[in-house]
C-alpha cells in the first residue's frame, strides 16, 4: 500500500524505542513506595502522561511530588533501553523538517531515551509539559503539525498505543499502528497496522513524502 503525505509524526515509547522493562521496573517501584498494586498501575499507563496516570492514584496536593519522583526513577534507569527494529533505518533517512515526534513522556526522559536508543532527536519534539491536555487529546499532534507547517489531514501519525491512535485520528490525520506493545485486536482504529516498522518505507516524493506499507 501507498500513501502520499506532507509529514510523520511519531510517538516515542514502544514506537521508535523499546523501554517496557524499564517502564515496568519504574512503576513498579513507585507503586510500591505508595502502596499501590503496580499491576492496575502498568494496566492504563500506556501511552499516556505520567502526570495523567498519577492523577488516578494520588490525592491532588501529593501529585507534583509523585510525577517529579517517578522522573527520577525513569531517568536513573536507561538499561534495555533500544530502538525498536526499523526506527534507525527509517529516521536517518527522512528530512529533518518532515517529522516530528508527540510523546506523552518529558522532555528531559524522552531525549535521554532517543540518547540511549542511539536516535536522533527531531528538531519538533512535543511533550508532556508542552501540552495542556495529553493523549488522547489531540493537541500534541496539531501542535507538532502546526510547526512542521503541515496540516494535520496531510499527516501520518505513527503510534503502539489506543490512546495515541485516538489522538491521532482525533487531530485529523491518518493513523499507523506498529503492533509492538499491545495485540492488533487493541489496534483496529486505526488506519493502518503493521508488525513494526521494517515494513514501512518512506521517501520523499516531490514536495512530500511517499510511504509504502507492507501490511501483514
Amino acid at each position: 500500500m501507498r500513501l502520499e503525505i506532507d509529514a510523520v509524526l511519531f510517538d516515542i515509547d514502544g514506537t521508535l524505542v523499546d523501554s517496557t522493562p524499564a517502564v515496568e521496573r519504574t512503576w513498579t517501584t513507585w507503586a510500591s513506595r505508595h502502596g499501590l498494586d503496580p499491576a492496575e498501575i502498568l494496566a492504563v499507563c500506556h501511552g499516556r502522561r505520567a502526570e495523567d496516570t498519577v492523577s488516578r492514584f494520588v490525592p491532588a496536593h501529593e501529585r507534583a511530588a509523585a510525577v517529579a519522583e517517578l522522573e527520577e526513577l525513569e531517568l536513573a534507569d536507561l538499561d534495555e533501553v533500544v530502538a525498536l527494529p526499523g526506527a534507525r533505518e527509517l529516521l536517518t533517512r527522512l528530512p529533518s523538517d518532515r517529522w516530528a515526534a508527540v510523546t506523552s513522556g518529558s522532555q528531559r526522559l524522552m531525549r535521554a531515551r532517543l540518547a540511549a536508543a542511539e536516535l536522533p532527536v527531531p528538531a519538533v519534539l512535543i511533550a508532556a509539559e508542552d501540552v495542556r491536555t495529553g493523549k488522547p487529546d489531540p493537541e500534541g499532534y496539531e501542535l507538532a503539525a502546526d510547526r512542521l507547517g503541515v496540516p494535520p489531514s496531510r499527516c501520518l501519525v505513527v503510534e503502539d498505543a489506543p490512546a495515541g491512535i485516538a489522538a491521532g485520528l482525533a487531530a485529523g490525520a491518518r493513523t499507523l499502528a506498529v503492533s509492538t506493545s499491545h495485540d492488533r485486536t487493541h489496534l483496529g482504529s486505526a488506519d493502518h497496522v503493521v508488525a513494526d516498522l521494517r515494513s514501512v518505507v518512506i521517501e520523499p516524493a516531490g514536495a512530500g513524502l511517499a510511504v509504502t506499507l507492507r501490511l501483514d
